[in-house]
């Protein structure tokens, strides 16, 4: 049976908008829900989707609000992280596998809500107390760069969106934090002769693609890049479920001021008594994409230390 007649596609509808969730597994051992960053959609987990359903999981995996074949939040610039904590509200009762900026909302959500959830295995992002700032970063940083309002659509526009995915998808997989020059845009950084990474087909693109000509960007750069500030830092936070943080050395967010830090100098284990990290060592910021077997491996073996049911 091969992957589209494993996963099915359904909406619900939540705070007012219809969110596309995909699923596969019966779920006689609990429910693990899988959580995208940028420039990530639901399909970037269809090989922990897969092994988690093999495994007698039900693995969901959703589009968060404006992105895919979620519905648009109709003010967008009023986006926050609280927005979709409040939408796992809904969704959320198990284990859940974020990765990139789906990790805050994730970690929130154990923090405030500790009875629905059993554990957070987190893909290369490590929980960040207090807001993270890029001061020591040149100004052409892509975060700096995509959070200045109209400075990534004009950047975008010049190019179709097969052409703006591609690009970000070879940037993010390297291990340099993508900076461009004062006379350079992001876009800049690679072009048509930069082959993809090799684990990341052109079918796999055209998935990508499909769904981003849908969306557009304009939300994904709201949602994270213009709300990193907004969201409510929680007081002397104390994670009371297991949080399992499996990071690529190769990827480029190890290079972000303070991620290595707070990973090998015991600074997350202050909040997350029950610590779990590791490295692969040759992983790039995809690299539940790149090495699935290893991550399957993984979070199969962090299922059956904490049952994904939660208590």
């Amino acid at each position: 049976m091969n992957m589209e007649q494993q996963i099915e596609h359904s909406h619900l509808p939540i705070r007012g908008l219809n969110l596309h969730i995909a699923q596969a597994g019966k779920g006689e051992l609990g429910t693990v829900v899988f959580l995208h960053g940028f420039p990530e959609i639901w399909y970037s987990w269809r090989h922990q989707m897969l092994a988690v359903a093999a495994a007698g999981y039900r693995a969901v995996a959703l589009d968060w609000r404006g992105y895919g074949l979620s519905d648009q939040p109709p003010e967008q610039e009023a986006a926050s992280y609280d927005d979709l904590v409040e939408d796992l509200l809904a969704i959320l009762d198990a284990l859940s596998v974020p990765k990139d900026f789906g990790a805050r909302p994730a970690y929130y959500f154990a923090l405030r809500h500790p009875s629905r959830t059993c554990g957070v295995m987190c893909l290369g992002i490590p929980f960040l107390h207090g807001s993270t700032t890029f001061t020591s970063l040149p100004e052409g940083f892509y975060i700096l760069r995509w959070r200045e309002p109209g400075r990534a659509e004009a950047d975008f526009s010049r190019y179709d969106v097969k052409r703006v995915v591609r690009t970000i998808y070879i940037l993010f997989s390297r291990s340099e934090i993508p900076i461009a020059k004062e006379d350079q845009e992001i876009m800049d950084l690679a072009d048509l002769s930069t082959p993809l990474p090799e684990w990341f087909t052109e079918d796999d693109l055209a998935i990508y693609v499909s769904l981003y000509e849908k969306s557009g960007f304009r939300y994904p750069m709201e949602m994270p890049y213009r709300s990193l500030h907004k969201t409510n830092a929680i007081e002397d936070p104390k994670f009371q479920v297991p949080v399992f943080v499996v990071m690529g050395e190769k990827d480029y967010v190890f290079k972000f001021p303070g991620v290595e830090s707070v990973l090998k100098d015991g600074i997350m284990e202050k909040f997350a008594p029950d610590l779990k990290i590791t490295y692969i060592p040759e992983g790039s910021h995809f690299v539940q994409e790149q090495f699935p077997d290893r991550v399957n491996d993984l979070l199969i073996s962090f299922l059956k230390d904490h049952p994904a049911s939660a208590s």
